[in-house]
């Protein structure tokens, strides 16, 4: 059984996490949310926790921990960090190393494997995702070519049909 932190950025792709820990966790693996404020627009905390049967991470300053540095422990506890949406807010913090609220500072204290599925086509963030590949981190794209297209640029969020797609991919990157 995996252990799963999932990010959930502030895109419109974030409604597809809701089925990403629906899955993951019908095929048996653990899911702690992490909601940004930019995904609060998008989805809630309570869908997100009611999923994942979870507790949702909104905040580094609620964090019952904060004072042992619950962020570190929250990173490190995970096998897998997915970032979904990776919007382009989150990669061009990630890129500058800037650490402003939970999410962004559990990117910089993961010393685990980390993959990112942005929701934007190949325009737009390139010099982003090509940042974060060299920086060693997963970068789902292409080949997962998923949900409907809203324009040209294409949507690259990976779209998962049952539990053993999502697991598969899981086990792929990880």
């Amino acid at each position: 059984m995996a252990r799963v932190l999932l990010i959930v950025g502030g895109g419109i792709a974030a409604y597809k996490s809701l089925e990403l820990i629906r899955l993951v966790k019908k095929a048996g693996h653990e899911v702690t949310p992490v909601l940004t404020k930019g995904g609060e627009h998008f989805v809630t905390a309570m869908s997100l926790g009611t999923l994942a049967q979870s507790e949702v991470h909104t905040s580094l300053w609620e964090l019952k921990d904060e004072v042992e540095i619950g962020h570190i422990e929250l990173s490190r506890s995970t096998d897998f960090v997915l970032v979904c949406p990776a919007t382009a807010d989150l990669l061009a913090k990630m890129a500058a190393g800037i650490a402003d609220d939970l999410a962004t500072t559990l990117l910089l204290a993961t010393d685990g494997f980390l993959a990112l599925a942005s929701d934007y086509g190949a325009y737009g963030v390139d010099g982003l995702m090509a940042a974060a590949m060299d920086k060693g981190l997963a970068v789902l794209g292409e080949e997962l070519r998923a949900i409907e297209a809203g324009d040209a640029g294409g949507d690259t969020f990976p779209r998962f049909k049952k539990s053993d797609d999502a697991t598969a991919l899981l086990l792929r990157f990880a």
